[in-house]
């Protein structure tokens, strides 16, 4: 019977990860009708460049060798063409090589159509294992758990997975020769992409910071963050540090047993949290919390 039992639950985890995760994708589309989105090529490096868009989805970077393009992220299904399009109006090389930095629609949607083309797909184990969850198209056929390099055309990207944050596989690709990183959703800039903890499928607050203070020890100087405009290491450390902040403050709310209410109150006035991040976040938060020494 225990054992039954066991196996019920462990089933209604995953339903109830696997609607989470489509409300997720769902309050997504609905901000932009799903409409392709309208972004700009940003050049960072001579052979550097992001796709920007003010809001979602997230930003995809596009890294251009004379052996093919390697990408990170790759916004909604419904960008999928234009991303390509962007592509050749930088390069005549074909796309090699996408990482997805973490299971975020925003950032996989075009996983299953990259890979109908012929390109390699990578992320975190834990990630490939969100996006099997939630019954997500194209999850990456290479994983790893904590380090791994992808070299095309002489050039390299290292892909670093630190801890838990925004879920539990968020990772960041740093590329050494530009000294450039590209976060991935443990760093966002602007209050209309404030910091999401996605409990259902692992983040976590408190540990936030110290996944921020493993990236922080890389070599990097330019920042591509997973929403808002390039920005520099040390907008990161102030993103770090806002990390403990919000930490901070929710854990004084639990400990004056202010109610859920006055709780999501804070949050939506003072971390510009919408309803996305209370649906995701707020419970989680405030039960992590409880338990914070």
């Amino acid at each position: 019977m225990s054992a039954m039992l066991s196996v019920m639950r462990t089933r209604f985890a995953l339903v109830v990860g696997f609607c989470l995760a489509l409300s997720f994708a769902y309050m997504h589309g609905q901000e932009r009708g799903l409409r392709a989105s309208k972004f700009e090529t940003v050049k960072v490096k001579d052979d550097l460049f992001v796709l920007n868009n003010a809001g979602a989805p997230g930003n995809t970077t596009v890294m251009v060798t004379n052996e093919g393009v390697l990408l990170v992220d790759d916004k909604f299904p419904v960008d999928y063409q234009n991303i390509v399009d962007a592509v050749k109006t930088i390069t005549s090389q074909p796309i090699k090589y996408l990482i997805n930095t973490h299971y975020h629609i925003d950032h996989t949607g075009g996983n299953a159509q990259m890979q109908s083309a012929g390109v390699v797909l990578l992320s975190s184990e834990n990630t490939r294992e969100n996006m099997v969850d939630a019954g997500f198209k194209g999850p990456p056929s290479i994983t790893f758990e904590r380090r791994a390099n992808v070299s095309l055309g002489g050039k390299r990207a290292e892909l670093y997975y630190f801890g838990r944050g925004h879920t539990n596989g968020d990772i960041v690709v740093l590329f050494p020769e530009q000294r450039t990183l590209v976060t991935g959703d443990l760093y966002v800039t602007g209050n209309t992409t404030p910091e999401l903890i996605d409990y259902p499928m692992g983040g976590s607050a408190k540990e936030w910071t110290k996944t921020l203070d493993g990236v922080l020890g890389l070599d990097f100087d330019v920042a591509v963050p997973g929403h808002g405009v390039v920005a520099t290491k040390a907008d990161v450390r102030k993103f770090r540090d806002s990390t403990v902040a919000l930490r901070n403050r929710v854990t004084e709310l639990v400990k004056s047993k202010a109610s859920r209410d006055e709780i999501e109150k804070v949050m939506r006035g003072e971390f510009h949290w919408g309803d996305l991040h209370v649906n995701r976040g707020l419970d989680g938060i405030i039960a992590e919390m409880r338990f914070v020494p």
